[in-house]
């Protein structure tokens, strides 16, 4: 991902980066490559010296490290040209990366405030003024461009051991599409209908039940409340959202869509449930997703994170039948964090997936917030697949959670937005009508014998007992 600094007199110069600390960085930006240009314990601490390897490079990104392990810096679009002038520069922030923290901290400029000062001295933002008097020391003046907390910042730590700025180059962009899309008004009306239409395979089943999981702040009540948006016709919140470190979803949820305002309950039926964590004893319990599946969870069932449901617990439906079970599982994972997603909750989506695939239950994977992840995309949703970065992640989460790629589906969920979005729309449709597809291939694999009325019950097998049949056709119960 970084390009060294090549010379044929002496040896490349590396980068000071750990493989954390850049893939924390690299989180900041779409898919870009990072070279390296400048490094002030190679080259000096001097203005002179930044300025003779750094002007006129087009965007980067300012480097410095400290002896309180942070590493922190600014970024720009614009140029250094030592114009003296105060430049504007909407794209540019601070950060901060620090090992006590899951995230790099990032910090946008104050409104009407200029991005830096385009002077012969060092680096000049503002609010953090490196290089300062051409020393290995950064002057710090929050509030000044930017406004942050020292400690949150750099941690008081104004000495720096290192100090280097890599040249941000280009986004790369797929020349062909890795999918095929009609965005038009018609594949809208065409996909709002193909999920209007659906009907499972199934007589008994009215509603296909599809179960969304995932971590924590992944998009997954959002994710119900923008397919219900795009079919009210008008923004929704109907499940509760936020942005809090733990789930604020805290109770098991199950939602039905209406088609339009006045409209009839569309034949689909989204099971929300409390965020994953990686903690063993935080967030949503392994043996509660497994009650889910089998259909003994009652819509409304308060979760706990110290124990799980129970045949005696309140909200624990003893009879069961077929649908009440989860048909189709949908992984929500942020697309912004997939190079940060720890080997812990890796485990726990592979034990999930593990349960799922016991029960026959197919699942797919979808990827929020693609718009936040990649700039090509924020510019315009219709450029997802053409995202040299967004089919990189989507790679990445099918190799690490063992999801076939065709599994995968970007999406953008609503969130700051007061309008709808057709393309935003189609995406988001997409999904579903590919939730409802594999929840097709769940209902062929019970066996299913039509029947002449009044003659023998239809026979369903249960996937709890391969070897057992069910047989009331109007309401087939399975303990």
């Amino acid at each position: 991902m970084i390009k060294q600094i090549p010379s044929s007199i002496m040896p490349p110069v590396i980068s000071s980066l750990s493989n954390h600390q850049e893939k924390q960085l690299m989180s900041l930006f779409g898919h870009v490559r990072l070279h390296l240009l400048y490094k002030a314990t190679i080259h000096g601490f001097t203005a002179a010296a930044f300025h003779g390897h750094c002007d006129r490079q087009g965007p980067t990104v300012i480097v410095a490290y400290n002896a309180a392990g942070f590493v922190f810096g600014a970024y720009t679009s614009k140029d250094y040209t030592q114009s003296g002038a105060a430049v504007i520069d909407g794209e540019a922030s601070l950060y901060s990366i620090n090992d006590g923290r899951k995230e790099p901290l990032r910090v946008g400029g104050i409104s009407g405030q200029h991005a830096f000062t385009d002077e012969g001295s060092g680096p000049n933002y503002g609010a953090l003024v490196f290089l300062h008097e051409d020393k290995s020391a950064v002057q710090s003046n929050p509030g000044s461009c930017f406004n942050f907390k020292p400690e949150e910042m750099h941690g008081t730590d104004l000495k720096l051991t290192e100090f280097e700025v890599y040249r941000v180059e280009g986004l790369d962009v797929l020349e062909k599409p890795w999918r095929n899309i009609q965005w038009t008004a018609e594949k809208k009306q065409q996909l709002m209908k193909s999920i209007q239409n659906y009907q499972p395979e199934i007589q008994t089943v009215n509603q296909a039940r599809v179960l969304l999981v995932g971590p924590v702040g992944a998009g997954k009540s959002s994710f119900f409340n923008s397919i219900n948006s795009a079919f009210r016709g008008n923004m929704t919140c109907q499940a509760i959202t936020g942005t809090a470190g733990t789930s604020v979803t805290t109770q098991y949820r199950a939602y039905t869509i209406k088609a339009g305002r006045r409209g009839g309950n569309l034949p689909l039926v989204l099971c929300d449930t409390m965020g994953l964590e990686e903690n063993p004893e935080s967030g949503l319990n392994i043996d509660d997703v497994v009650s889910i599946f089998k259909g003994h969870m009652m819509d409304r069932y308060q979760f706990s994170t110290s124990s799980s449901i129970l045949e005696d617990s309140p909200g624990y439906k003893k009879h069961v039948n077929l649908s009440d079970r989860i048909h189709c599982v949908a992984y929500v994972i942020d697309s912004c964090k997939v190079a940060l997603l720890s080997q812990k909750m890796v485990d726990k989506f592979s034990a999930i997936r593990k349960k799922a695939n016991q029960l026959g239950i197919p699942q797919v994977l979808l990827m929020t917030k693609v718009d936040e992840a990649c700039p090509l995309v924020a510019k315009d949703i219709s450029n997802v697949y053409h995202s040299v970065y967004i089919q990189k992640k989507a790679r990445q989460l099918s190799e690490s959670l063992g999801i076939p790629l065709s599994y995968v589906m970007p999406v953008k969920n609503y969130s700051e937005e007061l309008e709808l979005d057709q393309n935003t729309d189609i995406l988001l449709f997409m999904a579903l009508e590919q939730m409802l597809n594999y929840a097709d291939s769940y209902f062929e694999n019970q066996i299913v014998e039509d029947r002449p009325e009044n003659s023998r019950p239809e026979l369903y097998r249960s996937s709890d007992h391969p070897r057992q049949f069910l047989t009331e056709r109007d309401d087939p119960k399975v303990v």
